[in-house]
């Protein structure tokens, strides 16, 4: 089925967006009152921990967002419905913001925990090379003029960079690595005591929200900037 934006979604989304933002905002403020004041330090590394709260969702959400690009690139290549480029060019930003908030506080994080600032360790040398793909996939939009031929090298990008994603998921299970191993995302019970589960789950989804409400925004600049707006309701 080919999927027309039409304006009844843009009208749709944009009066979404304040009820997103408030949305958000609450969020953070009662997840970072959790994360900063509620929950205990811990008991090897003591407050400086408390970084968790932020690069733990970052990371994840770097990561979801790379797959919902490289899953829009495959789309765009089956149906050429110019939809799914919208979709992918309107994530690529988040994603990129994503993993440079993973980096950043990985390495804050890093500092007191390993010694150092940065490592050439498997999870955050295969981070890096994530935001390098984001990178590289914004740039190649923006410096090809022949937006038929953006389209088609940044998806194939897209799509080939994906290899990355395993890499990332499974790095500390696959090599030895500094990194440590995962505390939430396994086949057996979490690791992680409840009293810190609770705020990490709260910004969890306050940076959730936070990536609809940017996608939604930047979703209609994209339909808007590239004038595929149909009128009525067809799909």
């Amino acid at each position: 089925m080919y999927f027309r934006v039409t304006k009844n979604h843009i009208n749709a989304i944009k009066a979404a967006n304040p009820y997103l933002i408030l949305s958000t905002v609450t969020a953070f403020v009662i997840g970072l009152y959790y994360a900063l004041i509620q929950s205990p330090p811990d008991y090897i590394q003591g407050d400086s921990m408390r970084i968790m709260y932020i690069h733990v969702p970052s990371a994840w959400f770097a990561l979801m967002c790379y797959t919902i690009l490289a899953g829009s690139s495959v789309l765009w290549f089956i149906t050429r419905n110019p939809t799914f480029n919208l979709v992918a060019r309107s994530i690529a930003q988040i994603g990129m913001m994503f993993t440079v908030l993973s980096l950043v506080t990985g390495s804050i994080w890093g500092k007191p925990t390993w010694g150092v600032w940065w490592v050439w360790d498997a999870r955050l040398t295969s981070m890096l090379l994530l935001f390098f793909l984001y990178l590289a996939y914004i740039f190649l939009w923006q410096a090809i003029a022949n937006k038929d031929i953006a389209s088609k090298i940044s998806a194939a990008l897209a799509i080939i960079g994906f290899i990355n994603i395993p890499i990332i998921k499974f790095s500390v299970d696959w090599w030895n690595t500094l990194h440590q191993p995962p505390s939430i995302s396994k086949l057996s019970a979490p690791s992680i005591d409840v009293s810190m589960m609770l705020p990490l789950s709260i910004m969890t989804l306050a940076s959730l929200l936070f990536l609809i409400t940017v996608f939604f925004i930047r979703f209609r600049i994209e339909v808007l900037d590239n004038k595929i707006l149909r009128v009525g309701d067809e799909i």
